[in-house]
């Protein structure tokens, strides 16, 4: 089975994507039986310093900087949150808001303590969500998702990662913490891309069954 290398460590993203490719399969969609793991030796190769100003910009940064040096199918993934009340912030900027080497939970403590006194009319926000597909350091194609939801004041819910609990999805009373894996896929800026990308495998899989 072809290989999709996911240039990220996070646990919960490759679970995630894994997860999506194996729900299209039980649709029928037999063209995307892809196997989804780590670029290999992450860790070891030369890193991938993000630091560009859009989603977009940091997801086919390293979706091209690992497809140079591991070859196959690389998918570069970026995502976070944009919340009104911060002006966009943290934006691209979402797993190192408390610092650097910042945990979930103390970027959570943050965001908690920077929408201090905003009323509930003015804590919407969005997740974000840019993948982009890479091969030998030639982009093939970028997929976009997004997500609005409102900032809780406390944290809600044992699942997900990163803001999830203090994510409140709209037209529910949960956070996306509180759904399960698969829900929150069907609802998320995640999912949405996701969704996009395995489509787009599909229409290359059969062009390509078509000109063989």
């Amino acid at each position: 089975m072809p290989l999709l290398y996911v240039a990220s460590s996070n646990p919960g993203k490759i679970a995630e994507f894994s997860l999506g490719i194996s729900l299209w399969l039980e649709q029928g969609a037999q063209s995307l039986n892809w196997i989804v793991e780590p670029v290999p030796g992450i860790g070891s190769l030369p890193p991938c310093v993000e630091g560009e100003k859009s989603f977009a910009a940091n997801a086919q940064k390293k979706a091209l900087h690992y497809s140079r040096l591991v070859g196959g199918l690389v998918l570069g993934d970026d995502s976070g949150l944009e919340v009104a009340a911060l002006g966009g912030a943290p934006g691209v900027l979402s797993r190192r808001f408390a610092g650097p080497h910042a945990t979930d939970a103390e970027n959570n403590a943050r965001l908690i303590e920077e929408m201090t006194g905003v009323p509930a009319a003015k804590r919407g926000a969005q997740f974000v969500c840019v993948l982009a597909l890479a091969r030998g350091g030639k982009m093939l194609a970028q997929f976009r998702g997004e997500a609005r939801g409102i900032i809780l004041e406390s944290p809600r819910g044992a699942g997900g990662f990163g803001y999830d609990p203090l994510f409140l999805a709209p037209g529910s009373n949960q956070t996306f913490a509180a759904f399960s894996p698969e829900e929150k896929l069907q609802r998320s800026h995640r999912g949405q891309a996701l969704r996009a990308m395995l489509e787009w495998l599909a229409e290359q899989s059969l062009s390509e069954g078509r000109e063989s």
